[in-house]
């Protein structure tokens, strides 16, 4: 067993125990109830009553218990079941027990029934390798021990199989591992389904920065460092729930994937509880980031930020440093680019910022104040923020009260509020726009997906003392989860049970969820808990007070609904989940539901600056401010209109939910339920009330009840049947019986319980563990007759093997005899003489030539046989012709009836050819009759003409006169026409100058109240001027008096000129003064305010600088800490070198000791002194070193030092000149970046709209090309099918032409064909020549419209004629008057035109009645085109069905290809051995040939050793001298003698072990043959069962292929009905045509009769030329509405043409169109409707936006113009004070100086009131332009509307019209694929079973030859055995022998052994 072996599979030798069996079948073992362990086991001792005494196993304790508390005990060989579904007794404590003896055993893992239960081991297992992964791969959910690979496989295979979405739902409390096994699945899926190991050349196609799987997997890493934290139960918490799609390809491929999450517990960003960390990212930043990265985003220690509650808290075995970079590196391969990846550590940055920001409360009021704004300057920094604007929208933000907004002022509670919310909303903002940037990443490809596995990971069921709005939340989700657990397992399980008819009374398990639910959920009438609650929510006084009282009020009956029982309960209100009752406490609900934010500083957030924050904060408008948190609004109304413009938080998630739910009720899903084992993290450690309470939670109890109550195994009725007919064999009888029956009578016969089955309409139902039970009795039957079968063929072959033994024992007799006789005789002299006299003999040569020619009969006799093999064959081959034969001449004989029959057919045709010749010859006849009628009508036609002529004579007079009324109609229309004219001119003027007059009126008041105030400053001045007149006066009696001093005055006068000149001078010059002081006080102040932002940003510079000192100092403080622990380390390592000197002092003397002792000693002492020495020199070179080190570190700290002052410095410099030229270049850069943006836009919007409408016509162009080809591809289509239909219809005469009546019939119908045929004929050369018509008619029209444009430019001239004409008509008059009479006889042909009109009035009459027939047949058609879509739905099912066994088929093909396959490999293998038997048989004749020669050598040797005997005897002489050496030989010899025979005995040892050896080769070549021979049998009935069923499916499609040519030939018939109706409304429209051109006729003669009468009347009616030219205008105006007529009813012909057209194909697709049309239509309809609203919604919006920019434009210029007034006033106003006060100091001078300052005003008054009047002026034509304008903008933009709006919808049909006909012809050509393709398989199948059977013949043959082979080889082997064993061979011949045979032997051992087990 492996590692991973022992954490997934059970030992079954310690679960299979008979001592724990028998232990359990003694004590009567039960489970008993305990507090510590949950359940103990006992043994009832004794009972009771009600009670039981039962001893405890463990502790020996005797208990007394109540009966229902005992709980049954399961045998031991159930203990560790992988599924918990099959255990006998099912409760709740073997349920604890196995998965406790599970989990202690190292499998985490279980089953139990539908889902999968995973208990949390806290190590890592090494079970999810990936030789683990390809263990699972593709195998079923029973071959294999539970695995979460197991789960995630079925569902894979499941959605390839059934192409049904799947679902795996990770549910379980936090830390019981469900983002682990979430990670497993996506490792699974990304591992089986990548798409990069077979489209290695592809990947880099279409994905940027790696595959998409490892995308995938790197997602995962990326949510955990931004989601997950560490809690006290979980290191690796996951702080959100997530639903993770993955979607693949119709291949299985993985193409993209999409990752949803759901409550994010952002409040963790803020605060953490005690051992808990906030998101891991914000730990990764902090330790990971470098230098460069970490002054970038201002990061700073951990202690510093108080939003890290516990600071720097670690968890053991992670690094945050490595984690960070692994985070960085997964988010470039997720291709997020640098710039986003540094915006979202600077928002990470921002929030720990942000909760360094402190407030502080004012002395004497409540108002927050903020006295350090180091870290809201480092926010500001980090968001592109104003720091001013940022801390003012803090302290005091801008709230709505009413209409207005107001600031007011934050306390310190509100300020801190705010900020948390801002840190919290910008975290969740982040990891939502992080999502969306993972998902738009996976999404790249372009592949579609097919269906996806959703994985869903979601935090489960929890119970606390008290739970928050989060808990309720993740609750009513679980209880959403629970319930489609139960729908999907117990409700649909029941209603299967009651479709199949089962006998089932249904189990209220207490678990109908849908009372809770609604509970939370219900909208209204009561409304649910989440409704109160956004209900309360839209209350600005509502609180969690009365938020709890609604609730209680509304919800107190409900039954899963509970009230606190105590007065002061801390629970608000109890709700029963189905897991159990959770008390709920409703604080702060109101405000989690609502998530306010500050509005001020979220605006000023999307107003940012970083493009990264500006995206995060894009859709401000809906957030909840702080207006309506703070409660301000005391209007209601003020709240409610913001209510479509945000949503709450429940509102949110519940609407996720319901999506959520909705995509896993469309998927088939699969559970996986997570439990937590302890939580002390503790591996091995298991706690039972927390997992019976998990268990109790997730429904696992109820699942597992369920399933064993109800019927869980189910089998179809055929294939019951077929599986387990082998147990009962004889309880069916032989024929057909229904398969119901069958299996009843299988059932009876079984003898099962009837309590353990039901029997359904198509199914048969068991209980669990009823087919297992059916297995292993089935196993065990098929094990006895394999036995029977394998003892049968095993007796067979012993038997075989004893008769060989019995024949080789009578040969051994046979050759021993032998051996003997020839032991008597080999030294008898006459045998001697004999053995030398015999091949002298003739005779003896006799048995070479038998020999020989046995030989030779041998060869003649495998000739023979390879003569009769090839013979066979040849038989075979000419059967197989012959058969060929047959066939084909069955073919002819087919082919020749068919000849006959189409002979037949050719008679009947020439026979109908004749009739129809006759038939031709009549009507012949007839038409030169018809032509007769034709000449006689045409004399009756010029008749005619007569009449219309001078009908037409006396029309033209007519004519005249109604000229002459049209003309003074026409008059008196244009002068009503410019009379309405000029109203709408004089109206719009009225308006304007109402508009200007209460202008006026503004500007009147205005001026008179500035008048008022001249007046009174004007009587000020009339005051002081009676008052000077009075001086004046004096004055002039001073004179009078004082005569005498007038020169002196003169003198005076003259020096006051000169004075008052210089004043002048003077008072300019300080004008010009005051305006340069002016200009320079302004410009002082712009310096002022940019001083002023100059101190903001040093002081924040100085702050920071002063912060970076601290930091400087705290570094110095750390370095010189640093220096004092180098010193201290530096005093401790002198004391070491002290220390190590005195011990080495201590060894030297020691040493000097040990001097004399040995040589050896000497060297080490020596060693030890280098050492020493070395070491002392390395101590001395470190000290230096470090003292050089620290002074380097002082060095480098004072450079540093004094560059960071100087560059402070100088940054104070560069600071005070950047920011003097950054404010002028910014306000400019703003003004150009409006005027830019404004013309931007207006161009842009203008360019769009440009590209837009192009793109839209050449699209349209480009479909109204495709519309005309698709055209005249039906029209094509139309020929065909008349060709058709002639062709039906000549078949028809051909069966009618039997008798007289069907003859005379057919003839008639054929003479009613040919006239239509003539009339479609006429029709078409109509329609052709009206196509011509119309397109010169388009030509006339075109040039009518340049006409009428002439005309127009030339009745201006005519108008002035027509003053002149007056005059001459007063002269015409009298001539008029003369022809008074010939105007009376014009008078009477006007009457008769007028009844000619009448008439032609009728016929319109009529046409327009046939039109309405048209119209009914129409709708008549329309309905019948309706029924044929019914007709068209039930064939589209018809082919759906036959899809489905095509698919059947095709599976039964690619099994019958596998076992083709294994046929070949099989081959390959026979062959193979084949050939190593005939490699052997060469490698034995090469050893026989050896054996042969050697035999030779030692016969000549022999026949030496004979001669020299021989001699020996001879010698007599020397017999006495070598008698001694002659028994030396002898014993030589007899010892020899021995040898050999031992030799022989051991050689014929060994050939008897080769022919044993050879033995069992031929029983294993036999074995095998029957076993192959029994295969290819088998195989043969399998492909003939398969044919048979092929055969039987092509009967069936021919079958249903007969029904729908059925049904075909009755839309062919329904099809002919409506082409007759067709030609009926053809006929009527044709007639109608007729009446229409015969008018059309008449008006043109009419017409030229007119012509030649004023022709004639040119002479005398001079003055009318003009009137006639205009009753020609108006007369070509009739012509035009005439063709219009015309062009209509060839639009009605072409309707009519395109709706036969709609018809034939709709008869062609019947079989092809999909079930989706009439959803598409709707869809299509639907979007058309939302469209056109969207379109009208957006022209409604556009003129909203048009009306405000004008309103806007007119307050702005309003604006504008009063500034400038009021800079005008103010300039007038300054200018008369300035007159006013020279007036005054030069009062009391002069008269002349009063003149001079009168006539000063006048002049200033005239100049204003002028410089008024011209302004006013210019004002009034401006805005007069300004309207003109706006009117033609704004009727310009509707016409651009309309038209959009009507090219969308054109767009939209052609669309439309477009797609049906592509779907119609893309079914069409997949049918007539699909059936070629069944065609070719059929034959290819056909084909490969000939291939088989022909292989089969073959192998057959090649075994034959085989055998045979080997039993001659066999034959040779036995002779020359034979042989060998009559000779005499010497000692070392044999030996040779022995080894050469004794190899062969141990060669041939293994060889003949390796076929044994197939043998088997």
């Amino acid at each position: 067993m492996t590692d991973a072996d022992k954490f997934l599979y059970v030992d079954r030798n310690m679960v299979n125990n008979p001592l724990a069996q028998a232990d359990w079948a003694t004590k009567k073992l039960v489970w008993v109830p305990s507090d510590r362990l949950g359940f103990e086991a006992g043994s009832v001792k004794e009972e009771r009553g009600d009670e039981c005494v039962v001893e405890l196993a463990d502790s020996g304790k005797k208990v007394k218990v109540n009966k229902d508390d005992i709980q049954k005990m399961n045998p031991p060989k159930f203990s560790k079941v992988e599924d918990m579904a099959e255990l006998t007794c099912l409760n709740e404590a073997s349920v604890l027990h196995n998965l406790k003896e599970r989990y202690y055993s190292g499998l985490i893992y279980t089953y139990s029934g539908l889902f999968c239960v995973v208990i949390n081991p806290y190590k890592n297992l090494p079970i999810y390798s990936e030789e683990i992964v390809e263990m699972y791969k593709g195998k079923k959910r029973h071959e294999m021990p539970p695995h979460i690979y197991a789960i995630t496989d079925t569902a894979y295979r499941s959605m390839m199989q059934d192409r049904e979405d799947q679902s795996i739902l990770c549910t379980g409390e936090s830390g019981a591992g469900k983002t682990e096994n979430t990670k497993k699945v996506i490792q699974y899926l990304a591992h089986v389904a990548s798409s990069h190991k077979t489209k290695k050349d592809q990947s880099s196609s279409f994905l940027s920065h790696g595959e998409l799987e490892k995308q995938l997997l790197q997602a995962n890493p990326i949510l955990e460092a931004f989601g997950n934290a560490k809690t006290v139960k979980n290191d690796n918490s996951s702080r959100f729930g997530k639903f993770i799609r993955i979607n693949f390809d119709v291949n299985g491929y993985i193409v993209g994937a999409n990752i949803e999450t759901y409550l994010l517990e952002k409040s963790r960003a803020i605060r953490q509880a005690k051992d808990e960390r906030t998101f891991h990212l914000f730990y990764y930043m902090l330790s990971g980031a470098g230098d460069k990265l970490r002054s970038e985003i201002c990061l700073e220690g951990y202690s510093s930020y108080k939003f890290l509650s516990n600071g720097n808290l670690t968890i053991p075995g992670q690094q945050d440093k490595d984690l960070f970079v692994e985070t960085m590196d997964a988010m470039k391969i997720m291709s997020i680019p640098e710039d986003e990846q540094i915006g979202m550590l600077k928002v990470v940055s921002s929030v720990l910022q942000l909760g360094n920001m402190s407030f502080k409360k004012e002395r004497h009021s409540d108002q927050a104040s903020m006295p350090d704004d180091t870290a809201a300057q480092k926010v500001c920094h980090l968001m592109g923020m104003n720091v001013t604007d940022f801390t003012r929208a803090i302290l005091s933000p801008r709230i709505k009260v009413g209409r207005d907004y107001v600031q007011k002022a934050q306390t310190q509670e509100q300020a801190e509020f705010a900020v948390e919310a801002l840190a919290k909303a910008t975290y969740e903002r982040m990891f939502r726009w992080l999502v969306m940037r993972i998902n738009k990443a996976l999404d790249k490809t372009k592949r579609q997906g097919a269906s996806f596995i959703g994985i869903l990971d979601i935090a489960g069921f929890e119970i606390f003392e008290l739970n928050s709005f989060e808990q309720m939340c993740i609750n009513y989700t679980n209880e959403k989860l629970q319930q489609l657990f139960n729908h999907t397992m117990f409700i649909l399980e029941q209603e299967e049970y009651q479709r199949e008819g089962i006998e089932w009374s249904f189990i209220d398990f207490g678990l109908d969820l849908q009372p809770c639910i609604d509970l939370i959920e219900k909208p209204a009438s009561p409304p649910g808990i989440l409704a109160l609650l956004d209900e309360e929510c839209w209350f600005p006084k509502a609180t969690d007070k009365s938020f709890v009282e609604k609730v209680l009020q509304e919800q107190g009956t409900h039954p899963k609904f509970h009230k606190p029982k105590k007065l002061k309960d801390e629970a608000d209100f109890c709700i029963m989940h189905y897991a159990g009752k959770v008390d709920y406490k409703a604080d702060e609900w109101l405000m989690k539901n609502m998530d306010p934010l500050n509005d001020n500083v979220a605006s000023l957030l999307n107003q940012s600056t970083d493009k990264f924050v500006s995206e995060l904060w894009k859709d401000v408008d809906r957030i909840v401010g702080l207006d309506k948190v703070a409660g301000m609004s005391e209007m209601p109304g003020a709240f409610k209109t913001r209510k479509g413009m945000f949503r709450t938080v429940g509102q949110l998630y519940k609407e996720q939910l319901s999506k959520l739910m909705a995509t896993l009720r469309n998927t088939n899903p699969n559970f996986v339920r997570c439990i937590i084992p302890n939580h002390e993290k503790k591996a091995g450690k298991l706690d039972p009330h927390l997992v019976l309470d998990q268990l109790r939670c997730n429904g696992v109890l109820e699942g597992i009840r369920i399933c064993r109550q109800g019927f869980p195994n189910r089998i179809v009725f055929q294939e019951f049947r077929q599986r387990y007919e082998i147990l009962t064999p004889n309880s069916i009888p032989k024929g057909f019986m229904d398969g119901k029956q069958a299996c009843v009578l299988m059932i009876k016969t079984l003898e099962l319980d009837p309590n353990l089955y039901r029997i359904g309409q198509s199914k048969v139902f068991f209980r669990a563990g009823v087919l297992a039970h059916l297995e292993e009795e089935r196993d065990m039957k098929i094990t006895d007759v394999i036995i029977s079968f394998q003892a049968w063929c095993r007796g067979y072959v012993a038997r075989k093997a004893f008769a060989r033994r019995q024949q080789q024992l009578t040969a051994m007799k046979v050759i021993q005899r032998n051996c003997a006789a020839y032991l008597k005789l080999r030294n008898w002299q006459w045998w001697r003489l004999f053995t030398k006299v015999k091949p002298l003999l003739q005779v003896s040569r006799q048995e070479e030539e038998m020999q020989a020619k046995d030989d030779e009969l041998v060869k003649i006799k495998e000739k023979q046989q390879y003569a009769e093999v090839q013979l066979q064959e040849m038989e075979g081959k000419q059967k197989q012709l012959n058969a060929e034969k047959v066939a084909l001449q069955e073919q002819l004989q087919a082919e020749t009836e068919l000849c006959a029959e189409a002979e037949e057919m050719r008679a009947r045709l020439s026979a109908k050819k004749q009739e129809l010749e006759e038939i031709l010859h009549d009507l012949e006849a007839r038409v030169e009759e018809e032509e007769e009628r034709a000449t006689h009508l045409q004399g009756e036609k010029k008749k005619m003409q007569q009449n219309i002529t001078d009908l037409e004579q006396q029309l033209d007079e007519e004519e005249a006169a109604r000229q002459r009324l049209q003309l003074e109609k026409v008059t008196v229309e244009a002068k009503m026409k410019k009379v309405e004219e000029d109203v709408m001119v004089l109206d719009d003027q009225n308006n304007k100058l109402m508009k200007e007059k209460k202008l006026m009126e503004e500007r009147i008041s205005e001026f008179t109240t500035n008048l008022a105030e001249e007046e009174e400053k004007s009587k000020s001045l009339q005051k002081l001027k009676n008052k000077h007149e009075a001086m004046i006066t004096d004055l002039e009696d001073r004179l009078r008096r004082e005569e005498k001093q007038r020169q002196e005055l003169e003198k005076n006068r003259r020096k006051q000129d000169g004075d008052s000149a210089e004043l002048h001078d003077q008072i300019a010059e300080l004008q010009a003064q005051i305006a340069e002081l002016r200009a320079q006080l302004a410009k002082k102040e712009e310096e002022l305010q940019a001083a002023l932002a100059r101190i903001e940003e040093e002081a924040a510079q100085k702050n920071l600088a002063q912060k970076k000192i601290r930091e400087m100092e705290a570094q110095l403080s750390e370095l010189s800490e640093d220096l004092e622990l180098e010193r201290v380390a530096r005093t401790k390592a002198e004391k070491h070198r002290r220390d190590l000197g005195e011990e080495l002092e201590a060894l030297k003397t020691e040493l000097e000791d040990t001097l004399d002792s040995t040589a050896a000693q000497q060297e080490l002492r020596s060693k030890r002194e280098t050492e020493v020495t070395h070491l002392k020199k390395a101590l001395d070179d470190e000290a230096k070193v470090h003292e050089q080190q620290v002074v380097e570190m002082r060095q480098k700290h004072g450079q540093a030092f004094d560059d960071l002052n100087e560059q402070l410095e100088q940054a104070k410099r560069n600071k005070v000149s950047v920011e003097k030229t950054k404010q002028a270049l910014e306000s400019e850069r703003n003004e150009l970046a409006i005027e830019l943006q404004t013309l931007m836009q207006g161009k842009g919007e203008s360019e769009h709209r440009r590209k837009k409408a192009e793109g839209q016509v050449t699209e349209l162009q480009v479909k109204h090309a495709e519309s005309e080809r698709q055209r005249l591809e039906l029209a094509e289509r139309v020929a065909k099918m008349q060709a058709e239909l002639e062709n039906v219809n000549t078949v028809l005469s051909d069966v009618e032409g039997k008798s007289i009546k069907a003859y005379k019939d057919c003839s008639a119908v054929e003479s009613q064909l040919q006239d239509t045929h003539e009339l479609l004929q006429e029709e078409t050369r109509q329609k052709l020549s009206l196509n011509t018509r119309l397109r010169q008619l388009e030509d006339e029209q075109n040039g009518l419209r340049e006409q009428l444009e002439e005309e127009e430019e030339a009745k201006k001239n005519v108008e002035k004629q027509f003053f002149t004409l007056q005059a001459q008509l007063a002269d015409m008059k009298k001539k008029m008057e003369m022809e008074v009479g010939s105007l009376e006889n014009a008078e009477e042909g006007k009457k008769r035109f007028q009844r000619d009109l009448e008439g032609v009035s009728q016929r319109l009459e009529e046409r327009n009645a046939a039109f309405e027939k048209l119209d009914k047949t129409k709708t008549r058609v329309q309905q019948e085109l309706d029924d044929l879509l019914v007709d068209q739905d039930h064939l589209r099912q018809i082919v759906s069905n036959l899809e489905k066994k095509q698919k059947k088929f095709d599976q039964m093909l690619a099994e019958e290809k596998t076992i083709s396959c294994r046929f070949a490999e099989e081959r390959d293998r026979a062959e193979a051995e084949a050939r190593e038997k005939e490699t052997r048989a060469l490698a034995l004749t090469r050893q026989l040939e050896t054996l042969m020669d050697v035999k030779d050598e030692m016969d000549r040797a022999n026949k030496l050793l004979r001669a020299e005997m021989e001699d020996l005897v001879s010698s007599k002489d020397d017999v006495g001298k070598s008698v001694h050496e002659l028994e030396k030989s002898k014993r030589g010899m007899e010892q020899q003698l021995e040898e050999m025979k031992t030799q022989l005995e051991e050689l014929e040892d060994e050939l008897q072990a080769t022919e044993d050896a050879k033995l069992r080769l031929e029983v294993n070549m036999q074995a095998m043959k029957a076993q192959y021979d029994r295969d290819l049998a088998g195989r043969d009935e399998m492909g003939e069962e398969k044919k048979r069923q092929l055969i039987k499916q092509v009967r069936e499609m021919e079958m249903e292929l007969e029904d729908e040519r059925k049904q075909r030939s009755v839309a062919v018939a329904a099809r002919k009905k409506l082409e007759l109706d067709l030609k009926e409304l053809e006929a009527a429209i044709d007639m109608a045509n007729k009446n229409r051109d015969e008018a059309l006729k008449q008006l043109k003669k009419l017409q030229a009769q007119m012509k030649e009468l004023l022709r004639e009347l040119e002479d005398t009616r001079q003055s009318r030329d003009e009137i006639l030219a205009q009753a020609k205008e108006n007369e070509k105006k009739v012509k035009s509405m005439e063709a219009e007529m015309i062009q209509m009813s060839e639009e009605l012909a072409a309707a009519e043409r395109v709706k036969r057209q709609a018809q034939q194909e709709r008869d062609e697709l019947q079989d092809e169109i999909n079930n989706q049309a009439g959803k598409n239509a709707l869809i299509a309809e639907e979007k058309r409707r939302l469209e056109a609203r969207i379109a009208q919604l957006e022209e409604e919006l556009e003129e909203e936006q048009c009306n405000t920019e004008l309103v806007n434009d007119r307050l702005k210029r309003a604006l504008l113009q009063t500034d400038q007034m009021n800079v005008e006033l103010t300039a007038e106003r300054s200018t008369s004070q300035r007159l006013e006060g020279a007036r005054a100091q030069l009062e009391r001078q002069n008269k002349e100086l009063k003149l001079k300052l009168q006539e000063l005003e006048g002049t200033v008054k005239s100049k204003y009131k002028a410089s008024i009047t011209a302004l006013e002026a210019k004002i009034a034509q401006l805005e007069e332009q300004l309207d003109i304008e706006t009117r033609e903008r704004q009727v310009s933009s509707k016409l651009v509307r309309r038209t959009e709006k009507k090219l969308k919808e054109v767009v939209l049909q052609v669309d439309d019209e477009r797609r049906n006909t592509e779907q119609y012809k893309d079914q069409s050509d997949k049918l007539n694929s699909r059936m070629k393709q069944l065609k070719r398989q059929l034959e290819e199948s056909e084909e490969e079973a000939q291939r088989a059977n022909a292989n089969r013949r073959k192998l057959q043959r090649e075994l034959e030859d085989a055998t045979e082979s080997a039993d001659a080889m066999n034959r040779e082997v036995s002779t020359l055995k034979s042989k060998l064993r009559r000779g005499d061979l010497p000692f070392t011949m044999r030996r040779i022998v022995s080894r050469a045979g004794i190899e062969s032997d141990e060669e041939s051992e293994p060889k003949s052994e390796t076929p044994e087990p197939k043998a088997e």
